[in-house]
């Protein structure tokens, strides 16, 4: 199962302008809000009609512009799980799930019931069946709305922000959840979300979206060990980035007033920014290449770690640096030194 998506759609401040594919894999969505992603998931489940291009699931073209396709959202085959999760207030979780088993055809009641209790207990929702969604919590109106999505055998998973109206342990749980129904579903999934951390435990490839546009699209792995580009580096979870430029053999990094020795990259462009990851830096000696002189600014206690801001000693920017020490480390660091930066992890990004 696949989908192929090449879409436009003007927005107003910007114009949705995507195109991707997937096959029987995880993809996440990841941007700040407001880019295009909530939107995209629309589009493709036909609750928003894009200005222009193609939609195909399965091979099965649901929009075309071009020749004047546009299947309605019930004919789409697609299971939407919306952010306030879309419940039918006056229906029981029972009847909230049978309403999905009507897309497979019609059935006597007693067998869509007997269907809907599978999805009962399948989405641990056993003693609830008789209430209404006012009398569920948070997490049980999600798995409800998962049991009707899935009662309705979608060919694809459109998850839209799952998590955000819950609460920290309730979203760990519900992750747990949708974790499951993802491995148990036969198809393609597409995951909006803007936590970096929900995209590394949940999807497989992770579209990184920038004003409407895709920014990178890459195997989830791969793109965080390499982000390529300053946005996808900073969803990912790069705490330091600054405008850079190459001056012969050194590089300058322009928000710290640094610079060091140029690490071969084995491409030929030279970068627009320079990444560091907070927690990757270590104490060394003055003759280091990758190091540079620092003073501590502010020490700052986390729950698990020690968070040093430092700058270039002696320099008056305004730019800190952050760097990340695990507590269980016992790493004491003056006032004054030097560090480094092993030179595989100093990220080389384009705009």
């Amino acid at each position: 199962m696949s989908i192929y998506v090449d879409i436009r759609k003007n927005l107003g401040d910007f114009t949705l302008d995507v195109k991707f594919e997937a096959e029987q894999e995880t993809l996440a969505l990841l941007g700040d809000s407001g880019c295009g992603k909530s939107m995209t998931l629309k589009c493709i489940a036909g609750v928003m009609r894009p200005d222009e291009g193609e939609i195909r699931i399965n091979g099965r073209t649901v929009f075309d512009s071009a020749k004047k396709i546009d299947l309605k959202p019930q004919q789409r085959r697609v299971g939407y799980l919306f952010q306030n999760y879309a419940l039918f207030p006056n229906m029981t979780v029972a009847e909230n799930i049978m309403a999905g088993l009507e897309r497979k055809g019609r059935m006597p009641k007693d067998e869509r019931r007997r269907q809907a209790m599978q999805y009962v207990e399948r989405l641990q929702l056993a003693g609830l069946e008789d209430r209404y969604p006012n009398e569920l919590s948070g997490g049980q109106q999600q798995r409800t709305a998962l049991a009707r999505i899935l009662a309705s055998e979608p060919d694809i998973l459109l998850l839209d922000e799952p998590f955000s109206a819950l609460d920290a342990t309730l979203r760990w749980e519900m992750e747990q959840v949708v974790r499951a129904t993802i491995a148990e579903f036969p198809g393609t999934a597409m995951l909006v979300t803007h936590d970096r951390d929900e995209v590394y435990r949940l999807s497989d490839t992770v579209a990184v979206y920038k004003d409407g546009h895709i920014d990178v699209l890459d195997e989830k792995w791969h793109l965080f060990a390499h982000p390529q580009t300053a946005t996808a580096a900073r969803l990912s979870g790069c705490k330091n980035l600054s405008p850079a430029h190459r001056e012969g053999d050194r590089l300058i990094a322009d928000d710290w007033d640094i610079s060091f020795a140029f690490p071969e990259s084995g491409d030929n462009a030279d970068p627009a920014w320079v990444g560091l990851r907070a927690h990757r830096f270590r104490l060394c000696g003055q003759d280091d290449p990758y190091a540079f002189e620092f003073e501590v600014v502010n020490r700052i206690e986390d729950t698990f770690s020690f968070i040093l801001q430092i700058r270039k000693k002696g320099s008056q920017t305004e730019r800190l640096i952050r760097w990340e020490i695990e507590k269980a480390l016992h790493v004491d660091v003056p006032d004054t030194g030097y560090v480094s930066l092993p030179v595989e992890e100093i990220l080389l990004l384009r705009e």
